[in-house]
């Protein structure tokens, strides 16, 4: 007897910058985190390809991604 175990999917949100791919747009996502020693804030940012069946969104639009199986060699996110 196998036991299937569900792993949660991280979502993130974060604004579109690039939508020139096919299916294919590029979302920046910034974090703030504390330094552990020093205390002080800082800002991180990151760029994750996501797909977007039928190109609906466009560049500065606020979405939500969410991780999924890897759909190309970048992309392994999807907009919800």
């Amino acid at each position: 007897m196998t036991k299937k175990t569900e792993t949660k999917k991280k979502i993130f949100e974060g604004i579109v910058v690039s939508d020139k791919m096919k299916d294919t747009v590029v979302v920046l996502i910034e974090r703030y985190e504390k330094h552990p020693k020093y205390g002080k804030f800082i800002k991180h940012k990151k760029k994750f390809k996501a797909h977007d069946a039928g190109n609906t969104k466009k560049i500065g639009d606020k979405v939500r991604i969410a991780e999924t199986k890897p759909i190309s060699k970048d992309k392994k996110f999807v907009i919800v």
